[in-house]
């Protein structure tokens, strides 16, 4: 058996390097929304200002997701990320000296949301850039699940354990997440790869639309990023549940953090089946479908009294997630030339971002005026019918049968 060479060990390494620090990341970032959550509404007790944090999220992330973009495609993935991780670290830094300090305020929340928003305009797309380099691409879908496992796991342990630690303060809980946020910084620039060659560009505004234009081209990948942007904008109901575990399924924190870990649950299981069996055939339908069921769990969801019955479903929809997150991100990046991967990356961030931190705003906004229970049930239903819609409206996404079929750029 021929004995792997000292690049493939090192790419090996890097990758599980990687593979640690979004672990260690995602841990924080996912305790650090459950602390913000329950921070805000036990400050204002309002719907709105819970929507107001995703708003202030996304609205950065979008000014910058261009020129984000742009710089991925120029500097050094790697060093980009850990210091993303490392201003997410000094955020949550000063919302434990703001607590210790007893000034925490509801401006003080949204400005620092603007803050996290800012960052992951450039660690989304950095981070999607970076695994291709470091895994070859017959070995994409199962890398994309494998790495797709960490990180659920993390949104597991991450809620669960910030509702936890929520009980000992606020405090306690902005303690844990700096101490992950630099120990995934630390681990991050251990990553090696091999920088490619490119040619410097400058920075114009076709370079900047580059990734707008590449995705228009292939209507399949614009097809799957805009299916997952309806439908998580319409059926996410993340930023109501400090709602749902408080005033309609009557649990504390220790409930939120659960509600907040559930999807993952589904979707960590899912990964794990997707590691050994990555999609192969039909992945359109499949796509497709799997919308449709994440739709019919946000209706049941919105509509259940039941603690245990909520979660229950909320697993069922995280499953499905995870077959959209799979097969989408693999298809943008088996699609995209490297010397692009930065700028399509950057794109597909905008169209997560809007379908998180815009999706969060939605929610709140349409809980002020038709209650959370209205607005979940809605959007599920909206969820359902753009999964019909697609079907028509990019019928070469309905129809594809292998991730693979197109690799190189076809514009099908």
């Amino acid at each position: 058996m021929q004995q792997p060479s000292f690049a493939e060990l090192t790419r090996v390494r890097s990758f599980m390097h990687l593979w640690l620090a979004r672990i260690f990341g995602t841990a924080g970032q996912q305790m650090l929304m459950v602390a913000i959550g329950w921070h805000m509404y036990d400050l204002t007790g309002s719907a709105w200002d819970l929507g107001l944090v995703g708003l202030y999220q996304f609205v950065p992330a979008l000014a910058l997701a261009l020129w984000a973009g742009h710089v991925v495609d120029r500097h050094h993935r790697g060093r980009i990320l850990a210091a993303c991780l490392a201003v997410q670290g000094a955020v949550a830094a000063v919302l434990l000296f703001a607590q210790v300090g007893d000034f925490a305020s509801r401006g003080l929340l949204l400005a620092l949301s603007l803050a996290l928003g800012g960052v992951r305009a450039f660690q989304m797309p950095a981070q999607q850039a970076l695994v291709p380099l470091l895994v070859p691409p017959l070995m994409l879908p199962r890398a994309m699940a494998f790495s797709s496992a960490g990180t659920q796991g993390a949104v597991i342990g991450g809620p669960a354990l910030g509702g936890l630690l929520f009980v000992a303060g606020a405090s306690t809980v902005y303690g844990a997440c700096l101490l992950l946020f630099a120990l995934a910084a630390f681990v991050i620039v251990k990553v090696r790869y091999q920088q490619p060659q490119r040619q410097k560009e400058a920075v114009t505004l076709q370079t900047l639309l580059a990734g707008v234009t590449f995705i228009w081209q292939r209507k399949s990948v614009l097809g799957a990023i805009s299916l997952d942007l309806f439908a998580v904008l319409l059926g996410g109901a993340v930023a109501l549940l400090p709602i749902y575990a408080k005033d309609i399924l009557h649990t504390g924190p220790w409930g939120l953090g659960l509600l907040r870990s559930a999807p993952a649950i589904g979707a960590l299981a899912m990964s794990v089946v997707l590691t050994r069996r990555p999609p192969d055939r039909h992945v359109g339908r499949t796509l497709l479908v799997a919308i449709g069921v994440f739709g019919l769990c946000m209706i049941v969801f919105g509509l259940s009294r039941s603690f245990w019955l909520s979660l229950t479903v909320l697993a069922i929809s995280g499953a499905a997630d995870m077959v959209n997150v799979v097969i989408r991100q693999t298809l943008v990046q088996l699609e995209t030339p490297d010397e692009m991967r930065g700028r399509v990356s950057s794109v597909n961030s905008i169209f997560i971002g809007a379908s998180n931190q815009l999706g969060e705003f939605e929610s709140g906004a349409t809980a002020a005026w038709l209650g959370p229970v209205g607005s979940v049930v809605l959007g599920g239903v909206g969820t359902v019918l753009v999964a019909l819609s697609w079907v028509w409206l990019f019928p070469t996404l309905a129809r594809r049968d292998r991730l693979q079929a197109d690799v190189g750029g076809s514009k099908a």
